[in-house]
Order: C-alpha cells, then sequence, then structure tokens
C-alpha cells in the first residue's frame, strides 16, 4: 500500500478537473454541432454556413475530447512515475 503526499493529491485533482472540463467542453461542441447540422440539413451544400459551422463543431468536439484523454493519460503517468 502507498501513500500519496498532499502535493500529489493536488496534482491529480488538478488532472482531474482539467480532464472533467474539457470532456464538458467536447459534450458541449457535440450537442451545439449536432443541433446546427439538424436544424439546417435541408440545403445540403457547401453554401450552407450553419451546416457548416455543425460540421465543424462535430469533428472539433472530437479532437477536444481526444486532447482531453490524452492530457489525462500523460499526467496520471507523470504522477505515476514519480
Amino acid at each position: 500500500m502507498t501513500t500519496k503526499s498532499a502535493a500529489e493529491q493536488k496534482t491529480e485533482r488538478e488532472g482531474n478537473s482539467l480532464f472533467r472540463t474539457m470532456k464538458i467542453a467536447a459534450w458541449v461542441a457535440l450537442i451545439v454541432g449536432g443541433i446546427l447540422c439538424v436544424s439546417n440539413y435541408s440545403d445540403f451544400s457547401d453554401n450552407n454556413r450553419l451546416l457548416m459551422a455543425g460540421i465543424g463543431f462535430l469533428v472539433g468536439s472530437v479532437f477536444i475530447y481526444m486532447i482531453g484523454t490524452a492530457i489525462n493519460l500523460v499526467h496520471k503517468r507523470k504522477t505515476e512515475s514519480e
């Protein structure tokens, strides 16, 4: 059984809160993108700016989630190695 110091617990909580924030931002972007796409899919062309913005939000949400997950994994590995 290992014990963690207060400083390690603080950095672990900061890493978890950053991951949680990134996850929430990714879900918000996904929902906004879905709403924009569903509300404007009738004119399916590249001239429909709201549809293109919706697709951008959908793609961006995946990247936000992936970056948050990568940061969380790197942070966990760093705390485990210390």
